[in-house]
């Protein structure tokens, strides 16, 4: 039988208890934890191979000891923050099904937040099992698209294998954990997860912040991650032009531009929602 799927999140402006719910502090505090470990983990996380393994500088082309860590071997660089995207991710997309429950479930009765819960608690590890299955699917789509667009093939495979790895985990872990991944069974909850999943990724139409939360970051990794591959052509041969360096952080620094761009999009809407409630609220009471 299928799991029961996420709750569908409707406009804000057909539902009056959820058009006043934004979390804007706990939102943005942990949007600024999260993207901060990214960054920490793309940076950082790598070094810990110059302790284990000695970096040897080229000569002709002399670098600091961050780079170094950084540029020595790719294969090790993505497996390192591969390691820590999964971990991240993972906490990351759990915050945000929960605040899926939040939205959702406000307004409910007691009774009815509580079976929720409950649903929510006893389908955790199923979900966890799809959503990871969904984004190694993802990774192979990733793989075969870099591949067309040029990346080497049978010489670089574990790179080119490992940065599909990563751009899922950035774009397609946190969707499908938090919405459900769409299949393609004829049951009501598959099609209408798969209307929100063309909505959202095809038509590219977030409608609240919860959607805007994974939308952006998404689409911002992968775009990225292309116009990360640009420098690779310049003919420079420099440690840091290594397939698939500029690509990879490319992608990482999209992800983190896009996650405070929903960040102050939804923040700007709120803000300007809360202002015209507000002026309402005024012009009724002298009315």
């Amino acid at each position: 039988m299928p799991a029961k799927p996420a709750k569908t999140i409707v406009p804000s402006s057909t539902h009056e208890v959820q058009y006043a719910f934004f979390p804007y502090a706990r939102y943005t505090s942990v949007v600024g934890v999260h993207t901060s470990l990214v960054a920490f983990t793309a940076l950082f996380l790598p070094q810990t191979s110059f302790l284990l393994w000695p970096s040897f500088a080229d000569s002709d082309r002399p670098q600091s000891q961050f780079q170094d860590a950084l540029t020595d071997n790719p294969v090790i660089t993505l497996a390192w923050i591969v390691v820590g995207l999964v971990i991240l991710q993972v906490w990351w997309a759990g915050w945000i099904r929960q605040w899926c429950f939040e939205y959702t479930s406000r307004g409910g009765t007691s009774d009815e937040i509580k079976m929720d819960r409950y649903q929510l608690d006893r389908g955790r590890f199923s979900r966890l099992g799809r959503a990871a299955i969904f984004t190694s699917c993802v990774a192979l789509v990733f793989h075969a698209t870099i591949v067309l667009f040029g990346a080497p093939s049978a010489s670089h495979f574990p790179h080119t294998s490992l940065l599909a790895i990563v751009l899922a985990l950035l774009s397609a872990f946190a969707p499908a954990y938090a919405l459900g991944s769409p299949s393609f069974s004829s049951d009501t909850s598959s099609f209408i997860t798969r209307l929100n999943w063309t909505r959202l990724f095809a038509e590219l139409s977030p409608r609240n912040p919860i959607e805007r939360a994974l939308v952006y970051p998404a689409v911002a990794s992968l775009l990225g991650a292309w116009l990360g591959a640009l420098p690779i052509a310049l003919d420079w041969d420099r440690p840091w032009q290594a397939w698939p360096l500029t690509p990879l952080f490319g992608g990482i620094a999209g992800y983190i531009v896009g996650s405070l761009s929903a960040v102050s999009v939804s923040t700007l809407k709120w803000l300007t929602e809360e202002n015209i409630r507000r002026e309402q609220s005024e012009k009724q009471k002298t009315t």
